[in-house]
């Protein structure tokens, strides 16, 4: 199936599990209380001083005198099982009918009330690919940067993971074709951290902080890095998230990350951390997906349009716990529509399509060509709760980064899986119908 020159592509469970480690030349330095010449003699490459800390690379000898935590640097290994054989074909379905998530959520009706219109959400990743006709719409370009310092733009250099979860937010719906986002009225800022496959706390503290300056609404995070050592080794890496966390609530943004694809409980994994959703302001988001959506066309109905039929015909429904997904009562605030994965693949049937479709790029020999795909991970389910942080934004113009939190947390559906979803999972619908109490 193509549309308007987009091609769909079947691809499968993207597991975003990132390796961590930590760099023996590149530093964060506190800068509260150091002296005048703390960074004499090294390398800055990124002076925060709105949050009194610098990015540096040099020699560990060179930091002597002051407080100090090595930078971290992570890998994204995205484990891809392709299976391009295997629904590319879906059949006389538009995209927005393989969307389940933007169904369940109800987006043709809430998009009545509000787009996300007045709203900014950045999205701190692997960048966007601007040429996307999903996406050209509602990216804005002059706000957009890349942080790494290898020379490009806000572009994705290898990986569309950052192209996928920004049209989960703002996949735009008035051109004819492609995709819905749950708030496509939104202004989409891209805040490139990743090159190719790699990135550092440092680059990413940078764009949290970047965010917050630009007015953003919300920034997303679907990245992060786990188990990293909770002691004196990360103490400033732990403290610098945080003071960047507080600074963007101060500045009314707030933050949303993914919690990871680990599948364990983030309360009773000892002495290690989560970050940066287990960081203060920061909503930690965990995943749920249906299994059975419109397997062999199950649910089709007597028309091929009558697609809410394929809801009365799941093995599980769509706010089942991904079984990737980490939890914990304490970690998790609430659960989102991230997409679900079988053990192996059942022969014959579009098992991708329990998974997220949304926005990518396939490479057409050195060129970036606009297509279609299915991912499955946390990473997919903390954009659906930051597009939701922006039509309750739009709704709600003087709400506060906390305000808009503790609403979504009290307008979350009780589901009795305290563990899996913390406070709820998100019901987009109640949140935008109750209006905030000032």
């Amino acid at each position: 199936m193509k549309s308007a020159g987009v091609a769909l592509s079947g691809l499968a469970l993207t597991t975003q599990s990132v390796s961590a480690s930590s760099t023996d030349d590149r530093f964060m330095i506190d800068l509260e209380g150091a002296s005048d010449d703390a960074l004499s003699g090294l390398s800055v490459v990124h002076q925060l001083d709105q949050i009194d800390i610098a990015v540096v690379e040099g020699e560990e000898s060179q930091m002597s005198g002051t407080r100090y935590s090595k930078d971290v640097e992570m890998e994204l290994n995205q484990a891809e099982i392709e299976n391009n054989g295997n629904g590319d074909e879906p059949g006389p379905h538009k995209l927005s009918q393989l969307q389940w998530d933007k169904q369940v959520q109800g987006t043709k009706w809430i998009h009545r009330a509000t787009r996300g219109e007045g709203t900014r959400v950045s999205v701190i990743d692997s960048g966007a690919f601007e040429d996307h006709p999903d996406l050209t719409g509602v990216l804005n370009t002059d706000l957009s940067k890349n942080f790494t310092g290898d020379g490009g733009d806000y572009n994705p250099i290898i990986s569309d993971h950052g192209t996928h979860v920004s049209g989960i937010i703002a996949g735009d719906d008035t051109n004819g074709s492609g995709i819905v986002g749950t708030a496509p009225g939104t202004d989409l800022v891209a805040l490139r951290v990743f090159t190719g496959p790699f990135t550092t706390f440092g680059d990413i503290i940078a764009a949290m902080t970047h965010a917050a300056d630009i007015e953003s609404d919300v920034a997303n995070m679907s990245l992060g890095a786990y188990p990293l050592p909770d002691n004196a080794d990360t103490a400033l890496l732990q403290e610098s998230i945080e003071r960047a966390t507080d600074y963007a609530n101060d500045q009314g943004t707030l933050m949303v990350a993914a919690a990871g694809n680990n599948g364990v409980n983030l309360d009773t994994d000892g002495d290690v951390i989560s970050l940066p959703n287990e960081a203060d302001n920061v909503m930690s988001i965990s995943a749920t997906g249906p299994i059975g959506y419109r397997w062999d066309d199950k649910g089709n109905g007597r028309r091929i349009r009558n697609y809410h039929a394929a809801f009365n015909h799941l093995d599980e429904p769509t706010t089942t716990p991904a079984p990737y997904t980490n939890y914990g009562e304490e970690a998790i605030d609430i659960s989102a529509e991230g997409g679900n994965a079988v053990p192996s693949e059942p022969e014959g049937e579009n098992w991708q399509y329990d998974m997220v479709l949304s926005t990518i790029f396939e490479w057409d020999g050195d060129e970036m060509a606009p297509a279609h795909g299915w991912k499955a991970g946390t990473s997919m389910a903390a954009p659906q709760v930051s597009a939701a942080a922006a039509l309750v934004k739009s709704v709600n113009p003087d709400a506060t980064p906390s305000q808009i939190r503790d609403h979504l947390e009290a307008t979350a559906e009780d589901l009795g899986q305290l563990a899996y979803s913390g406070e709820g999972h998100l019901d987009i619908h109640a949140a935008v119908r109750r209006k905030i109490d000032n």
